[in-house]
C-alpha cells in the first residue's frame, strides 16, 4: 500500500480544511480519527426527543462563510450538499428588567434602532463597525494570515509607509483596548452596552481582558455583514460534505483510529502508531489538529523537543462551557417584540454582570448569574424539527473547568473539584429559572432537556480541556506571534516534518479553518 503524502491526526474544521485543499493540488491525505466519527467540535444528533435535530457544541457558521477557507471550497462543498440558512436578525440582548436590543444585517436600521435606545449611540455603532471595514486589509491580514511571513512583513511595512509609524503604533495601540474601556466611553445606554459585551466570551476572553475591546467590533462588524448562519439539517451535513470533497480529491478518513504517538527517523517525522499497534507511514508530513498538552505530552512523549515540553507545562486552558439543549411544544413567547427571530440571543444582566459572572468562573465558582446565549435553530431552519416544535441551544461560556464553589451559596460542590450528573443538573436549574423568567410558560412548552458540563464536552473531545472549547486562553499573551508558544513559528513543531494546527494555534479557535487553510496553502 503506497504512503498518503500527509497524515492529519484530528478531524475538526481545520484538519477538514487542510486535508480538502491539500488534496485540491493532488495530494494523498489521510484524515485519522479516534471517535466514531468526524467533526471535532461539530457534531448533530437527536438527543432530546426524536425528530428534534440538535448541534451538540457549535451551531454558527458566521467565520467559516466569510473565511478565506469557505471562498476557496464553497461551490465544492455546496456541490456535496451543504447550505446554509440565515435570518436577517442575527443576535440581540434581553436584560432581567425586560430592556432589550436587537441587531440585523441592515446598517442603517441598526444605527437608527440604537439611536432610538439612546441619541448618538447608533452614530458610535455606525462608526465602531465603520472602522473595522476601513482598516479591514490591515485587521483581517493580521487575524487570519500567516505572521511570520513575508506577505504580512509586507502588509505591516506597506501600512507603516502609509499611515506612518506613529500612527501604526496608535492604531495597534487601540486595538488593545479592553471591551470594558470602549463600551463603557463608547456607549451611554446600558442595554447598548449589553448587546456586545457577552460576544468577548465567545472568544474565549472577558470584558477586561486586552484586545477585548477590538475582538468584539470585529464580531459586531462580522454578524451584521454575514449574519449567524447555520447549516440546514445540522452541523452534520457539512461533514458529510467535507468527507465527499476530501474522498472525491482521493484523500481516505478513517474513524475508530487513535493515534497513540508519532514515529520519527532521523530527526524528522516519518508516521504514526495508533493505539492499537498498526504503524502508518507519511511520505512527506503529519499535521496534528490538536491542543499543546495532546502532541507533546501525549504524542510526542520524551520525543517532544525541551521547549515546547516545558512550554507546554505553562500552556494555560480557558474557562469551561456548559450547554443546555431543550425539545418544546412550541416556539418559545419571549417578553420583548421581535426576539422570536434572533438566531443567537444573550441573556444578561449587562456589562457588569458578565465582567461578574466571567470573574467567579475564572476563579473556578459557579456563577450566581451565568451569561446565557440562547440559540433558536427553529427559527433559521423549519427541518430540524417537527412542524409547529421548536429547539433551543443553550451555551453558557463561563463555566469552571475545576469547581471551588458556589458565587451564589445554594448548591453543594464536591470536595474534588469535579462535575457530576447532579450538579449539572443542579445548575441546569438555575439556568432554567433565568430562562423561564423571560418566556411566558416556559416550563409548560419543555418536552426534553439535555445539559452537558464541561466535563461531558471533554469526555466527547479530549482537545476540550476542561471543556475549554477555544483550546487554551486567548488573552494576548497566548495569541498572535505567541500561539501557542512564546517562540511559536508559524505552525513549525521544531521536528521536521511535523506541523500543529487547530484552535490552539494562530488564528485561534472559531469555525474559520484558519490555521488548516495558511498551513495548506504553505505545504
Amino acid at each position: 500500500m503506497t504512503a498518503p503524502d500527509h497524515i492529519i491526526v484530528g478531524s475538526g474544521i481545520n484538519a477538514l480544511v487542510c486535508a480538502a485543499m491539500l488534496g485540491a493540488k493532488g495530494a494523498k491525505v489521510l484524515v485519522l480519527e479516534r471517535n466514531d466519527r468526524i467533526g471535532g467540535c461539530m457534531r448533530t444528533e437527536e438527543i432530546t426527543a426524536p425528530g428534534f435535530v440538535h448541534d451538540v457544541m457549535a451551531t454558527t457558521f458566521v467565520l467559516f462563510i466569510t473565511s478565506p477557507a469557505f471562498a476557496a471550497l464553497g461551490k465544492d462543498l455546496a456541490r456535496h450538499g451543504l447550505e446554509f440558512c440565515h435570518t436577517a436578525t442575527p443576535t440581540g440582548v434581553l436584560r432581567p428588567d425586560g430592556s432589550h436590543a436587537v441587531l440585523t444585517t441592515d446598517r442603517a436600521a441598526n444605527i437608527a434602532a440604537l439611536n432610538a435606545i439612546a441619541s448618538g449611540d447608533g452614530d458610535r455603532h455606525g462608526g465602531d463597525v465603520g472602522d473595522i471595514e476601513r482598516n479591514a486589509g490591515l485587521l483581517f491580514g493580521l487575524l487570519g494570515g500567516a505572521l511570520w511571513s513575508y506577505p504580512t512583513t509586507k502588509l505591516i511595512a506597506g501600512e507603516a509607509w502609509r499611515r506612518g509609524p506613529r500612527e501604526l503604533a496608535a492604531f495597534m495601540g487601540e486595538a488593545l483596548v479592553p471591551a470594558r474601556g470602549w463600551l463603557e466611553i463608547a456607549y451611554k445606554s446600558d442595554t447598548v452596552r449589553a448587546l456586545w459585551a457577552p460576544w468577548v466570551l465567545h472568544a474565549g476572553l472577558g470584558p477586561e481582558d486586552a484586545f477585548s475591546g477590538q475582538i468584539a467590533k470585529v464580531i459586531a462588524f462580522a454578524l451584521e455583514a454575514a449574519g449567524a448562519p447555520i447549516v440546514k439539517g445540522g452541523a452534520k451535513n457539512l461533514l458529510a460534505a467535507f468527507e465527499a470533497l476530501i474522498k472525491e480529491r482521493g484523500g481516505e478518513i478513517r474513524v475508530n483510529a487513535d493515534v497513540a504517538s508519532i514515529v520519527q527517523s532521523g530527526g524528522r517525522a516519518t508516521g504514526v502508531r495508533l493505539a492499537s499497534g498498526e504503524m502508518l507511514n507519511a511520505a512527506k508530513s503529519v499535521i496534528c489538529s490538536v491542543t499543546p498538552t495532546q502532541l507533546y505530552s501525549r504524542l510526542l512523549g520524551k520525543d517532544a523537543p525541551a521547549a515546547a515540553a516545558e512550554a507546554t507545562l505553562k500552556y494555560r486552558y480557558g474557562k469551561g462551557n456548559f450547554q443546555i439543549h431543550y425539545a418544546l411544544d412550541r416556539p418559545p413567547a419571549w417578553r420583548g417584540d421581535g426576539l422570536d427571530k434572533v438566531a443567537l440571543l444573550h441573556l444578561t444582566p449587562g456589562l457588569d454582570g458578565v465582567s461578574k459572572a466571567c470573574n467567579e468562573a475564572v476563579r473556578g465558582l459557579l456563577p450566581e448569574v451565568p451569561t446565557i446565549c440562547v440559540g433558536q435553530p427553529h427559527a433559521l431552519d423549519p427541518s430540524r424539527c417537527p412542524e409547529g416544535k421548536a429547539i433551543l441551544w443553550l451555551q453558557l461560556p463561563e463555566a469552571p473547568r475545576v469547581i471551588n464553589g458556589d458565587a451564589a451559596g445554594q448548591l453543594e460542590t464536591p470536595a474534588d473539584g469535579r462535575w457530576s450528573d447532579a450538579l449539572r443538573e443542579a445548575f441546569a436549574d438555575r439556568v432554567e429559572a433565568i430562562l423561564a423568567r423571560h418566556i411566558d410558560s416556559f416550563r409548560e412548552t419543555v418536552i426534553a432537556r439535555r445539559a452537558y458540563s464541561p466535563a461531558d464536552l471533554e469526555a466527547m473531545n479530549i482537545n476540550l480541556v476542561g471543556g475549554d472549547p477555544y483550546g487554551g486562553s486567548s488573552t494576548i499573551d497566548q495569541s498572535f506571534l505567541w500561539r501557542p508558544f512564546k517562540a511559536s513559528r508559524n505552525h513549525e513543531t521544531g521536528i521536521q516534518g511535523l506541523y500543529h494546527i487547530g484552535a490552539s494555534t494562530h488564528p485561534g479557535a472559531g469555525l474559520g479553518g484558519g490555521s488548516g487553510f495558511l498551513l495548506a496553502g504553505r505545504l
